[in-house]
């Protein structure tokens, strides 16, 4: 073979198939991350900057970030609060990825109403605000700002029962707010009575029984970065017997776990206690299965909301759009109502569950996003913005009103 021959062939053989899978990576790497959601995507926001710069969510967490990482130790932990290695908390975000929309087109859509009922009454927007604890250490007018912010949008609020602001001040501060209270049980039913007393007394329509924190998750990077309460704020639900500042690593923490996650026990038993102790309609939070929901129903609650407490609490648990499914169908027949928190970070996110049977959706980061970086007109603009995109997606796919979006509009799809 002659030198020249041999050369060609060494280039054709070697060089020529290396080049094309070159080129093959270089064509799908910008793809790569496809489906992947960050809250810490990086932007450039300059400051000082104005509410109406900041477009979407992930602009509000980022603006979030930036600044509750500069002023306080341990907060932006705190505040993203993932379980472990975080499975659950980025899942719940990247799982509305793999569901796309079916739209209609040439439908008449010049008119488009977000108004649905629940709870037997209207409310404005499909979208509510989830219960978050102690929200002064956001912001200095904590719960208040999100409730009187979520009620010029229109949203319903859960007050929780760690706050930082009472169940009555919150009430009188936020007159025309459609109100929900958060109940943490404790085996201290004298405690547990007096707070649904109190709720129901101040014009609380329901009580949400949170199910799945009556121990801790493991937070470890809220572990490494403990921090106190700020100087004027307390768990103001509370005496001052059970307000007492721990002094151990991780205080809030630990604190939160000795004023509260005292009380292992709780069975369905304390579905029929809290019926015979207050009239307020009953939901329960923090349901992942079709035989748990159907359990629900059987007790007869008024309502559950789809949840895994944000990621917060047991990591690898499904993402909870996925499991939306199983506890409508279980449920069909029950005319009990299903709603959904976790994840929702666009107007297509709560488009899509609530095709997927979510009667409405709650969002807690995105509020606290919102009362971080603005205050209560902060937490208005986050819900204004998640309405007005999915007011946009009802227009795009060929639909006028909330309850017209159904499982024709949606389907599950594997990018290739």
């Amino acid at each position: 073979m002659n030198c020249a021959y041999r050369n060609v062939l060494i280039f054709v053989l070697v060089f020529v198939p290396g080049i094309i899978i070159g080129g093959m990576f270089v064509a799908i790497w910008p793809f790569s991350d496809y489906g992947k959601v960050n809250y810490n995507r990086p932007q450039d926001l300059p400051e000082p900057y104005t509410t109406e710069e900041l477009l979407n969510i992930e602009d509000f967490y980022t603006a979030a970030k930036s600044k509750l990482v500069k002023n306080s130790a341990g907060v932006w932990e705190y505040f993203e609060g993932k379980a472990d290695l975080g499975w659950t908390l980025d899942q719940n975000k990247r799982a509305y990825r793999r569901y796309v929309i079916r739209p209609r087109i040439l439908r008449d859509v010049s008119i488009r109403n977000l108004t649905t009922s629940i709870l037997g009454k209207l409310t404005s927007l499909p979208i509510g605000v989830a219960p978050t604890s102690m929200q002064k250490v956001f912001h200095p007018d904590g719960e208040i700002a999100v409730a009187t912010g979520a009620g010029r949008a229109g949203a319903i609020y859960i007050l929780s029962t760690l706050a930082t602001t009472s169940i009555e001040e919150v009430a009188a501060s936020a007159p025309q707010t459609r109100l929900w209270f958060q109940l943490y049980f404790k085996n201290d039913t004298t405690f547990n009575a007096n707070l649904l007393t109190r709720a129901e007394n101040s014009g609380y329509e329901a009580v949400v029984l949170t199910l799945d924190a009556q121990i801790i998750g493991k937070r470890v990077d809220q572990l490494r970065h403990g921090f106190e309460l700020p100087e004027n704020a307390s768990l103001a639900n509370f005496d001052s017997n059970m307000n007492q500042n721990s002094t151990d690593s991780g205080t809030i923490l630990n604190q939160t776990l000795k004023v509260l996650r005292d009380d292992i026990t709780m069975t369905w038993d304390v579905v029929k206690w809290i019926r015979d102790h207050t009239e307020m309609k009953l939901i329960l939070k923090g349901i992942l299965t079709g035989e748990d929901a159907k359990l629900a129903a059987d007790y007869g609650v008024d309502a559950i909301i789809v949840s895994n407490h944000g990621g917060r609490q047991l990591d690898s648990v499904i993402p909870t759009i996925d499991a939306l499914s199983e506890v409508v169908s279980a449920t069909a027949s029950s005319g009990m109502e299903i709603y959904l928190d976790g994840g929702i970070s666009l107007g297509t996110d709560v488009f899509k569950a609530i095709a997927l049977g979510a009667k409405m959706v709650f969002v807690g980061r995105a509020a606290l996003a919102g009362l971080s970086v603005a205050g209560e007109e902060g937490v208005t603009k986050v819900l204004e913005i998640l309405k007005s995109e999915l007011d946009l997606t009802m227009a795009l796919s060929g639909v006028s009103n909330v309850a017209s979006i159904n499982s024709d509009y949606v389907e599950l799809y594997e990018p290739i």
